[in-house]
């Protein structure tokens, strides 16, 4: 009997299998995108500070010059437009302060030029009656210096009304609040109806007997205290 030998099988090889290969290529392409970001990402430090350093430099940009020519920097502007008002206020308190002496107004009224702007302070007898807030006609020739001199200016303005402190109480004013309220009504209403000023640039307030300039013990205190203030305003100033 023939014996027959069966064929040897090869051994099987170890190793990864083959989709292995097409992985780890895979990761090193992402791997390489990731590197390549992150390289484009970085800033050169040495060329980031040469520029930053060069903008500094007053050759780059000059603090009075402008990249327009004709323009100035919005800095520049405000300081100007700043410069303008100043001069304007200054202009308007020396004029009302002429007006003033030439008609020897001066133990009556005042111009006070201070950081609110102008204070043009108005004492009771040369604007009003006592206890009544229809304007005077000898305030009248006042009033219009005034008004002519606003049409040349747009600052805003505000007509403040003050008492003493004796009681007032009858059916037009019931108290001294009314009584302020109304005489800074009256200056503004004069203003509007008797000159080109728009009612948006003016406030009134009434502060009744609050806000005294002297205590109220003597008379001659009192006709102090018993005023109208017209204060042109100063834009830089904040109440």
């Amino acid at each position: 009997m023939i014996s027959r030998r069966r064929p040897s099988r090869k051994p099987k090889q170890k190793g990864s299998p083959k989709w292995m290969v097409t992985f780890a290529d895979l990761v090193t392409l992402v791997l390489v995108f990731f590197i390549l970001l992150f390289s484009m990402s970085q800033i050169d430090m040495i060329k980031f500070k040469a520029i930053a350093q060069a903008f500094k430099q007053d050759a780059v940009f000059e603090k009075d010059s402008s990249i327009i020519p004709g323009e100035y920097p919005a800095e520049e502007m405000n300081k100007e437009e700043a410069d303008l008002n100043e001069q304007s206020l200054d202009q308007l308190a020396e004029e009302v302060q002429k007006y003033l002496q030439k008609n020897e107004l001066e133990d009556t009224a005042a111009a006070i030029r201070n950081e609110r702007g102008v204070v043009l302070v108005l004492q009771e007898q040369i604007v009003f009656s006592t206890g009544d807030a229809v304007v005077l006609h000898e305030a009248y020739p006042f009033l219009e210096k005034v008004g002519k001199l606003l049409e040349t200016m747009p600052n805003l303005v505000k007509v403040e009304g003050h008492t003493d402190n004796r009681p007032i109480k009858n059916s037009i004013y019931p108290s001294n609040w009314e009584l302020s309220s109304a005489r800074a009504s009256s200056v503004i209403r004069f203003f509007i109806e008797n000159g080109r000023l728009a009612p948006e640039r003016f406030i009134a307030v009434g502060y009744g007997d609050t806000r005294p300039l002297a205590p109220n013990i003597s008379k001659d205190n009192m006709q102090k205290n018993r005023r109208v203030e017209i204060i042109i305003s100063d834009p830089a100033y904040k109440e």
